[in-house]
């Protein structure tokens, strides 16, 4: 029975591989092997943070690297809309094995120092910056137009798969080997995933460009423009600023203190790794039909409230539970949590934004985001200063719950939420004309 359902999954697998078209192998095995690689060291880093130094070490670390992101991001957007983008991929992911190996070097010497560790992690932002920008375009230059919806479906389910597999590997490599020995796998990973990269061929749609002068001041130009058509549609203002500040303090909840909260129960690395894999799968189930479901019985507008709201009031429960079976539970419904808030009005939201719009808007949402993401370590480490982890995560999760919940007070969001999807398109520019009169070419 078993060598007959092996074959039969044995079989299931060569027939969808063989259907995969060849322009997206190489893209596929990056996928899996980068996001799994960066999961690991996603764990591997706090946790090392935190034996060698304290949550404070850890918030500042978190605070200068998010800094780091909010500024490199931008000044990379020329670079990653004008050059080739597989160029890129090599590029990012070469800086990104120095950062590695130079971790590695750190650990393996024993000679921890916050700001050693720290200039590692801005090699990685760095490197990051050029890899996202890449990895995000890619796509389109290497398959028909036609296919371009079935590859970046595979290329989620790829990403699904390093971010499940890394947290669990992660986890048990520091429990068993040790922080040394779990760099190195993080560093052999990353490099084989820049070996992979040379598995990708040359694009088909574009061969890139060369950097304009104004590169920098086009960005701008870009994003000045998206700030105004923001400013001029109320919901549009009042739900970026609701995200603002539930994601200065559910931030630090779902990065920051989940490392300080298992190390402070005395629990092993594998405990670190199995929270983290269950926020991954609470994730992925929430892009389920069961979303579709939801929806479907109670309306977009009150599942988005629900489960904003529901977000913070899990957390600020993993800030008091004690039980790690609990908070394995409790982290993947957070997970779930998340996913269902940004899945449930993602759709309308783009549909209302007119076409040459969105991208500057997104713009914003990313800056608003990174900012917050900077705010929210600093007041963290602050808070630790003062106060006991499980207060200090309970009510940063309480907190982002209240905010949460202000979402109802935003202008006409019960109204927008209402509207199917052909009455929403384009309804920015139809309820609020001025803010899209003035274009940026």
């Amino acid at each position: 029975m078993r060598s007959g359902f092996g074959l039969l999954m044995k079989n299931k697998i060569e027939k969808h591989l063989s259907n995969v078209d060849p322009a997206l192998q190489g893209v596929l095995a990056f996928d899996v092997l980068m996001t799994c690689a960066l999961m690991v060291g996603y764990i591997t880093i706090p946790w090392w943070i935190i034996q060698k130094g304290n949550a404070q070490d850890l918030a500042v670390y978190g605070s200068i690297t998010a800094i780091a992101t909010f500024l490199f991001q931008p000044l990379m957007a020329p670079l990653c809309e004008r050059y080739a983008k597989r160029k890129q991929l090599l590029q990012g992911t070469a800086v990104l094995v120095f950062s590695c190996l130079f971790f590695c070097v750190i650990a393996t010497a024993g000679c921890y120092g916050l700001w050693l560790v720290t200039i590692a992690g801005l090699l990685a932002v760095l490197a990051n910056a050029f890899i996202d920008g890449a990895s995000v375009t890619i796509t389109p230059e290497l398959v028909p137009a036609e296919q371009l919806a079935a590859a970046l479906q595979l290329r989620k389910r790829a990403a699904s798969l390093g971010r499940l597999s890394g947290p669990v590997a992660g986890g048990a490599l520091l429990a068993t080997a040790g922080v040394v020995a779990t760099l190195w796998v993080y560093s052999a990973l990353v490099i084989i995933a820049l070996f992979s990269v040379s598995k990708i061929p040359l694009p088909i749609n574009t061969i890139g460009f060369p950097l304009e002068k104004n590169g920098i001041e086009l960005w701008w130009r870009e994003f000045r423009a998206g700030m105004r058509a923001k400013w001029a549609v109320p919901l549009e203002r009042g739900w970026t600023l609701v995200n603002f500040l539930v994601w200065i303090f559910i931030g630090p909840a779902f990065i920051l203190f989940i490392p300080l909260k298992i190390h402070s129960l005395g629990l092993s690395a594998a405990w670190l790794g199995a929270c983290e894999a269950s926020i991954s799968t609470g994730m992925l189930l929430g892009s389920f039909n069961l979303s579709t479901r939801l929806i479907n019985r109670f309306g977009r507008y009150r599942v988005r409230v629900f489960a904003a709201v529901s977000e913070g009031l899990i957390l600020a429960f993993v800030g008091l539970c004690n039980e790690p079976l609990a908070l394995i539970v409790a982290f993947a419904c957070a997970g779930f949590a998340n996913t269902l808030m940004v899945l449930v009005g993602a759709t309308h939201r783009t549909l209302a934004i007119p076409k040459e719009f969105r991208l500057r808007i997104s713009s914003v949402n990313k800056t608003s985001t990174q900012v917050a993401g900077a705010i929210g370590p600093a007041l963290a480490g602050v808070a630790l200063l003062h106060w006991q982890l499980p207060v200090v995560y309970t009510v940063f999760s309480l907190i982002a719950a209240v905010f949460a919940c202000c979402f109802v007070f935003i202008p006409r969001s019960k109204e927008f939420f209402e509207l199917n999807h052909e009455q929403v398109n384009d309804w920015y520019r139809k309820e609020y004309p001025s803010g899209f009169e003035r274009k940026c070419s």
